[in-house]
């Protein structure tokens, strides 16, 4: 019964820092960009869309693709670095016992 209770108190410490990493992901602010910093995102660590920034250099009708094109890059770069870093707080959080599979914040 006394490792029971152990676990349990265990689990409670865990879901709380959890809960700590959700608000502190929350306000976590991680930048991508492309083109060579032409474009600019920011995003929070939940993946949240927070400010686009384009370099007025791009700004031509006839480069409308391209634009579009580099939007999508630094998205994605953006999103891969807050993915790292949840992944890093992840880890923290749970002293690097791996998680189940498909479980995620």
């Amino acid at each position: 019964m006394k490792n029971l209770t152990e676990l349990m108190k265990q689990a409670g410490l865990m879901q709380a820092r959890m809960a700590d990493m959700q608000k502190k992901l929350e306000g976590l602010t991680v930048e991508g960009q492309s083109g060579g910093g032409l474009v600019k995102v920011k995003m929070t660590g939940k993946s949240a869309v927070t400010a686009i920034e384009i370099d007025p250099s791009l700004l031509k009708p006839e480069e409308k693709e391209i634009v579009e094109d580099l939007l999508i890059a630094a998205l994605s770069d953006a999103k891969v670095k807050a993915e790292a870093v949840m992944a890093e707080e992840m880890k923290a959080v749970t002293g690097g016992m791996p998680m189940p599979p498909g479980f995620s914040l």
